[in-house]
């Protein structure tokens, strides 16, 4: 599992014990194939419903059977701009213009 700088802030940021804890848990999960209550959401990227808090999404590509590369992250209320935001993470890195 990758993560990018965008993802990693956000995680740093986020202020609820609780919260953190339940998305590392599904994280971790996720490494082992556990990727339920998920849904595409675009071209290449996905999100990941974390049933806490405001109710948190994770957003992430597939990158071939193993790698994951988590995009970055919010709540219900910024649904909508976290899901440009991760199309244009993706395409960056596709780009080559992001690591």
């Amino acid at each position: 599992m990758v993560t990018t700088e965008a993802f990693d802030d956000w995680l740093r940021r986020l202020k609820d014990p609780i919260a953190k804890a339940r998305i590392l848990s599904r994280l971790i999960s996720a490494q082992f194939g556990a990727l339920s209550d998920t849904r595409r959401v675009s071209d290449g990227v996905s999100e990941r419903r974390i049933h806490t808090g405001p109710g948190y999404r994770v957003y992430f590509s597939r990158r071939g059977e193993i790698l994951i590369l988590l995009l970055c992250a919010g709540d219900k209320s910024s649904q909508k701009r976290d899901i440009q935001h991760a199309r244009l993470i993706l395409s960056e890195i596709e780009r080559g213009d992001r690591t």
